[in-house]
């Protein structure tokens, strides 16, 4: 422990776990699995960025 000891504490300053990683991951493949048979590798790549990369895209709403 003493020679992870930075590890740890850097580990626990910045709020990451293995399970918010483990998630990230698994949401990154379920979207490429969805992006199946796409025919360039940048349309998954842009379709991954889209879904994960923290935009808030709403479709528009009719007027009232």
């Amino acid at each position: 422990m003493r020679r992870r000891r930075p590890d740890i504490l850097r580990t626990i300053e910045l709020g990451y776990s293995n399970a918010r990683l483990e998630a990230f991951n698994n949401r990154i493949k379920v979207t490429i699995r969805t992006a199946y048979g796409f025919h360039h590798a940048n349309n998954p790549i842009a379709l991954v960025m889209l879904r994960r990369g923290g935009l808030d895209i709403r479709p528009p709403q009719p007027r009232t």
